[in-house]
Parts: structure tokens; C-alpha cells; sequence
């Protein structure tokens, strides 16, 4: 039967939460360390490519892991609706836990070559799929052991994980680097945060042998009410399958890429476009974290009052009306040389459009030899915005940055060691009018306000909070106890593994494309504005559903 709405949690009650919890922490630590190290995973597995390839590659190796997410939710989901939620746990956090230490043995490119990346990103897949079956668990087990009234509340704490994984996986890579320092741990340091997350596979295994099993669960089973085929139940009947379809493009498509923007873009922003140094971003988005998660808990504990619904629109709206300039304010607060060359002496692309490629070039086979393309892949290296303007067909391709004007010029026919020295000559001149404009080279630390920096990635942070400390329970409250497991699961992770997985990789990519750093922030923008407007128009309030009615 249900835990009582009229007392508070019982000992056993309150430690089946806590190992449920822990375990997913210790979960999404594993996962968050290869995306928090993305910028090293591109030098050690993808260094066949050229720079800007080989950091969108590795993103799209981290992308893979969140592409599978919906089949792990697919097999898991049915083994935790037919043989229980425990025993599910057990497999997911091996598979997960074993994955992640391989990573930190796996040879480099340079070593084996192609193979590297091959193994690397099918170890990406199998962390995918262990955790599309984790998540969708670990929100039904509390949410079964919750009392009426007060599931919001409980099931925020399962939200923080995600968070704290990624505040750990901060932690101990920061530890590392300044153990050893900045050389050390981009050569061989690195594998060290992979390795130890053997000693958490155990702590973790340990700690879920001695979780019992969901009161509803057991309460089903024991009636005999159990789904002898959770997807055909779940996808194959319409009224079902109409709510898994909401909760993916009302709810969770929106609520993965506000996650993804205020944690992880926000800190690909910082060190990639922005030019701050690893360390020190990672401090900052710490610090912020830190300030954030404890917001999990108040919103979740608030929509049990006022509902789940009207806080995780309320976050789709801030976000979609505030993000551009937010993160133009991060811009000025982190390098405020770069935002005064680029107001000062804007840099514009003039060049024959059919002169200029799609510039995304994730296989390293692709060579870009005209005018616009050696023009506008020059400024993409150093991480330069740019505008672009058409000029009559035939016209040779230029840089304007500001009153100076650079010639490009045509690469294809050039012998190799010509084209490897014009490229050179042609670098180093941009590079020293990019200097005289005012552009810097990297983040200037002495002018970077961290107050103003923690205070805009705080706001980001609150944003997720919004969006995900209430949606485990509400999610959980659309779905009967029968294909509960599986139900929620695949629209949580299509839209956290597919809408908010990808977001880097496309926001990168329409970066490149367009050549202004902010461009990609339309894609978070135009996701969470399609959320806000189903939900609200579509979605009902659940937080009064009575989940142990198991229709």
C-alpha cells in the first residue's frame, strides 16, 4: 500500500531512497566525465582530424551515448516492469560502471589509430544504453516509496543526481589536474577520473544489494497484475501511447535543453568560444552548481502545492526569451576584450556564396580550398564571430575586421608543401590584425569578473532546476504502475538523449555554419518554446494522480 501522507518516512523507507540515489549519482558521474573532458577526448582519439573537426567529433562521440539512451530505456524498462526495479539497477549500474574504467585504459589514436575512436564511441553506446534503463528506475522507485502529497519532494532528490555527478566529475578532475598539473594530465592524468570509478562501481553495487524492492512493485506482483508485455502495452494502444508523445514534445524535449544549456553548453561556451581556461571555467560552473542544486529540492517540494506543470513552463518560458542575452552578459562578464573588439571592429566574411561550403567536417575528408572556405575555416579556428556578405560571382573571397582587409585565396591545385605555407602566411596575417582589432588569443583572467560569470551560470542553473526538480514525479504520475518503468523512460531519454544530447553538436554545428557565436543558442530557444506551447496547451496538472491505482 501507499506510504502515508500523515508521517514522515521510516528508516527503511528513507534508506532505499538514499542508495537509490547515491548509485545514480555515482551513474552520472561516469557519464559526465567524458563530457566534461570533451576538449582532451579530441586531442587523444580524434587527432587525425584538424582542431575544429576533431572537438565536433568528439561531441558527437559524446552525442552517441545519448542516442542510444532510448533503446537502453526500451530493455531495461521492460525487465523493471516484468522482473522488478532492483535487479534492473544492479545490471545497469555494472554495465555503466565497467564501460567508464575501460575508457581509462583504452589506447589513444596515435597508438592504435581508427580503432581508438571505434571502441571509444561503442563504450559511449553501452554507457547510453545502461543508462536509459537507470533513470526512468530510479524516479519510479522513489516515487513508489513516497507519500501521497509528498512525492515532488522525494523524487527532487533522485533530480539532484544528475547535477551532483557532474559537480563530482568536476570535483575530481580538477583534483587531478592540479595534482599533477596541466601537461601530466592532458598526456596520461586524464585516464585517472575513468579509473576510479571502478572503486564507485563497488561502493555502488554494494549499496543497491541492499535496496528492497518498490512497495507498488511488490503489490502488483503479488495481485498478479503484472505486464507480461510492457512496449506492446505501453506504445501499442493509442490512449497510452498519446501520453508518451506529450510527455516527450511537451515536457521533457524543452526540460532536456534548458538542462543541457545551462550546465553543459554553458561550459563548452566558457572554454571553447569564450577562451577560458579549463580549469577555471570548471571552477566557476562548480561554484554554480553548488549555489543551484539545492533549488531541486525547493521546486520539487513546491509543485507539490501549486503543481508541477506551472514550474517546468515557467522555466521553457525564462529560458526561451532570455537566453540570447544572458549569454552575450557572459560574454562581456568572462572576456570583455573579446566583446569590445567585436562592438569595436566587427569582422565580416565578403565572398561569392557559391564559393563557400557547409563548414562542418566531422570525417577530416572533406578539404575546403576556395576563398570563402579557407576564409571562413580560418576565423572557425580561432574562434572568431563573423558576419557574411555576399559579392559578385568570380570576386575573390576577404576578411574586414573593422577598416582592414585581409585577401583570401584558392587553395585547390596548390602542391602540398605551397598550400601548407600559404596557409601558414595566410593564419599568421589574420592573426595579427585579429591582435591589432583587440581580439585576444585567449580569456584575459585578470579581467574576467567571477562574480558576474557565477552569478550568470547561477541563473542558468536556477533555470534547470525549474525545469527538472518536479518533472520525475509528474512523470510518473502520467503512466499506471504496470509499464510505468518503461512508459516514462523512452520520452525522458528521447528527449534528454536525443533533443538534449545533441544540443553541443548542433549548436556548434550551426555555429560553424553561420559564423556568429551565438547562433546556436536558437536551437534551446525554438525546442523550449515548442515545449512551453504544448504543455500548456495540452498537458494537465498530475499531482494529485493517486500512482498505486494501477489502471
Amino acid at each position: 500500500m501507499a506510504p502515508s501522507a500523515t508521517r514522515p518516512m521510516n528508516v527503511e523507507e528513507k534508506k532505499v531512497i538514499f542508495a537509490s540515489s547515491l548509485g545514480t549519482v555515482f551513474e552520472w558521474y561516469d557519464f559526465y566525465l567524458y563530457g566534461a573532458l570533451a576538449a582532451i577526448i579530441a586531442r587523444q582519439f580524434f587527432s587525425g582530424l584538424d582542431e575544429g573537426s576533431a572537438f565536433i567529433f568528439a561531441l558527437l562521440a559524446f552525442a552517441a551515448g545519448f542516442i542510444v539512451r532510448p533503446f537502453g530505456a526500451l530493455v531495461f524498462g521492460r525487465l523493471g516492469d516484468m522482473i522488478g526495479r532492483k535487479y534492473t539497477f544492479l545490471v545497469t549500474i555494472l554495465i555503466m560502471g565497467l564501460s567508464t574504467f575501460i575508457v581509462g585504459v583504452l589506447p589513444n589514436y596515435a597508438t592504435i589509430g581508427v580503432a581508438a575512436p571505434i571502441m571509444l564511441i561503442a563504450l559511449r553506446m553501452l554507457q547510453g544504453l545502461a543508462l536509459g534503463g537507470e533513470y526512468g528506475g530510479a524516479a519510479t522507485y522513489v516515487a513508489e516509496h513516497s507519500p501521497q502529497g509528498k512525492r515532488g519532494a522525494y523524487t527532487a532528490w533522485i533530480q539532484t543526481t544528475a547535477t551532483l555527478g557532474l559537480f563530482l566529475s568536476l570535483m575530481v578532475i580538477l583534483g587531478i589536474r592540479t595534482l599533477l598539473g596541466e601537461a601530466a594530465f592532458a598526456d596520461w592524468g586524464w585516464r585517472l577520473p575513468f579509473l576510479a570509478s571502478i572503486l564507485l562501481l563497488a561502493v555502488s553495487v554494494y549499496v543497491r544489494l541492499s535496496m528492497n524492492e518498490s512497495p507498488a512493485f511488490t503489490k502488483m506482483k503479488t495481485e498478479g497484475k503484472t505486464s507480461k508485455a510492457p512496449i506492446s502495452d505501453a506504445f501499442g494502444q493509442w490512449k497510452n501511447l498519446k501520453v508518451v508523445i506529450l510527455a516527450l514534445v511537451g515536457l521533457t524535449a524543452g526540460q532536456a535543453v534548458v538542462w543541457y544549456s545551462g550546465q553543459f553548453y554553458a561550459l563548452f561556451f566558457l572554454t571553447q568560444t569564450l577562451k577560458v581556461d579549463d580549469a577555471t571555467a570548471n571552477v566557476l560552473v562548480a561554484v554554480a552548481l553548488i549555489i543551484g542544486t539545492p533549488f531541486f529540492l525547493v521546486f520539487g517540494a513546491w509543485s507539490d502545492k501549486i503543481g508541477r506543470k506551472p514550474i517546468i513552463m515557467a522555466g521553457c518560458l525564462l529560458a526561451m526569451v532570455s537566453y540570447f542575452p544572458v549569454f552575450k552578459a557572459l560574454t562581456q562578464a568572462a572576456n570583455p576584450d573579446l566583446a569590445a573588439a567585436q562592438a569595436a571592429n566587427q569582422v565580416v566574411v565578403h565572398a561569392d556564396p557559391a564559393e563557400c561550403s557547409f563548414q562542418f567536417n566531422p570525417t577530416g575528408t572533406v578539404k575546403f580550398t576556395s576563398s570563402c572556405d579557407v576564409a571562413k575555416q580560418a576565423l572557425a579556428g580561432a574562434s572568431v564571430s563573423y558576419d557574411t556578405q555576399a559579392v559578385e560571382p568570380g570576386r575573390l573571397a576577404s576578411i574586414t575586421i573593422g577598416q582592414t582587409v585581409i585577401p583570401s585565396y584558392q587553395a585547390a591545385g596548390l602542391p602540398k608543401d605551397m598550400a601548407r605555407a600559404k596557409s601558414e602566411e595566410f593564419k599568421q596575417t589574420l592573426s595579427t590584425a585579429l591582435r591589432a582589432a583587440g581580439y585576444p588569443a585567449r580569456a584575459d583572467m585578470n579581467k574576467l569578473s567571477k562574480w558576474k560569470v557565477t552569478l550568470i551560470l547561477t541563473y542558468l542553473v536556477l533555470l534547470v532546476t525549474m525545469v527538472y526538480g518536479p518533472i520525475a514525479a509528474m512523470l510518473v504520475e502520467m503512466f499506471p504502475t504496470r509499464i510505468r518503468y518503461t512508459s516514462m523512460s523512452l520520452p525522458y531519454h528521447i528527449g534528454n538523449g536525443w533533443f538534449g544530447g545533441l544540443l553541443p553538436t548542433m549548436a556548434f554545428a550551426i555555429v560553424a555554419q553561420t559564423g556568429n557565436m551565438y547562433s546556436g543558442l536558437w536551437y534551446p530557444v525554438l525546442i523550449a518554446g515548442m515545449s512551453f506551447v504544448i504543455g500548456m496547451v495540452f498537458i494537465r496538472e498530475t499531482k494529485d494522480v493517486d500512482i498505486f491505482v494501477n489502471e
